[in-house]
């Protein structure tokens, strides 16, 4: 008898699955900078920045009381989705119900996970976009539902194809994600595709799940809308959103879902099995950020433009092909002529010279040929790793 033989047998739904990329690239980075190797990461959607002062005094405030440290109603205290619903007011011009509309997270991630959990059985499809964050197609997997890609292509300015969907598709496909702005590629939607989306919804009956991480990281006088403003959209829609990157919270893990009241409802059912929600300052703390002063907010996106504005000029002397993204943070630049692996292009890249890319390809086969930036790293940092990419590209 093998007294080694584990006893251990991996679910079969996630016996297949690989560690997250970052995991893996974290293990890789700590191997070379083991070794002495000055890596500078410009891969992970982290900003680097704190959040305003204020919020932080908030956090520090409400931790030193001594009754703010039992459970809390899972799902965030009604005084924090009130928050969620004034910000949508004050933000969007969108009437939420507090109590039936709106819901925390423990950061947007969790809730798009347990949304797909909620709504998809074995074989019902999804309709995931490609590239797009790889959340939306592990989620899928996990449920046991069927993917059905829909191609981001330049040509179409990273838009979903909605006609180009067959029919057979629509008939058995239950959730569609979108994402704007748009992680990885950058790229915004036009208010009237949001009300195309929403009338083709209700034509198709699939329920629309909208991730808007980066709705307030906007460049050159763009602001980015949200579908709710669309008449009718939340009987078929649900938002996802996040203080992550608004409020420069990454760390903290505070989200929101917000929209069809009934998704809200189950989604709130299968955390209570899960989670047992939020420390109570750090709920406050998203209170302050959500209703308080919103004028840091353009300063700190004049820096991420910026540094943007640094990236691009360089890729493009090194060769690659970029869009000017008008939100977000990151670039998504296709790789020079004599390039075609972004997986073996990144590897290289960080073993000769420390810096950090993300392989497009990690975002879907519709992302091959293309490698994404994030700005989350300080300007000086980020300009260096940009002459270090430059100077191998050119040597």
């Amino acid at each position: 008898m093998n007294q080694n033989k584990s006893i251990f047998r991996p679910a079969e739904r996630i016996a297949s699955f690989r560690p997250y990329f970052f995991a893996s690239l974290s293990q890789k980075i700590a191997e070379l900078k083991a070794l002495g190797k000055d890596v500078i990461r410009i891969d992970m959607g982290s900003p680097d920045l704190p959040p305003a002062e204020f919020i932080t005094e908030a956090l520090i405030t409400t931790a030193r009381r001594p009754d703010t440290h039992g459970y809390t109603p899972n799902g965030g205290t009604l005084a924090f989705r009130r928050a969620i619903a004034a910000y949508y007011a004050n933000r969007f011009q969108v009437e939420l119900d507090p109590q039936k509309e709106a819901i925390a997270l423990l950061g947007s991630k969790e809730g798009i996970f347990n949304l797909t959990q909620v709504c998809i059985n074995p074989g019902d499809i999804v309709l995931v976009p490609n590239p797009g964050y790889p959340v939306y197609q592990s989620s899928t997997q996990i449920a046991g539902g069927q993917i059905y890609p829909m191609p981001l292509l330049r040509e179409n300015h990273f838009l979903p194809d909605l006609d180009s969907i067959p029919e057979w598709v629509l008939e058995r496909s239950r959730l569609m994600w979108l994402n704007y702005p748009n992680n990885p590629t950058g790229a915004i939607a036009p208010f009237e595709f949001f009300e195309k989306v929403v009338n083709f919804a209700k034509k198709h009956q699939i329920l629309i799940a909208h991730d808007a991480p980066y709705v307030d990281i906007c460049f050159d006088g763009y602001k980015a809308p949200s579908i709710l403003q669309v008449p009718g959209a939340k009987e078929v829609a649900i938002e996802f959103n996040s203080l992550s990157k608004t409020y420069n919270m990454a760390g903290w893990r505070l989200g929101m879902a917000v929209g069809n009241a009934e998704v809200i409802r189950y989604l709130h059912t299968y955390k209570s099995q899960v989670d047992s929600s939020h420390f109570e300052a750090i709920l406050q703390a998203g209170i302050t950020a959500l209703t308080g002063d919103q004028t840091w907010l353009e300063e700190r996106n004049q820096i991420y433009q910026y540094r943007r504005d640094i990236a691009i000029n360089g890729l493009r002397e090194a060769g690659f092909t970029v869009e000017t993204p008008p939100a977000a943070i990151y670039i998504w630049a296709h790789l020079p002529e004599k390039y075609t692996d972004s997986t073996a292009f990144c590897s290289q890249l960080l073993e000769e010279t420390g810096v950090s890319v993300t392989p497009g390809v990690v975002y879907g086969k519709h992302g091959e040929g293309y490698i994404r930036i994030s700005l989350g790293v300080a300007t000086d940092r980020l300009k260096e790793a940009i002459d270090r990419m430059i100077n191998w590209i050119k040597k």
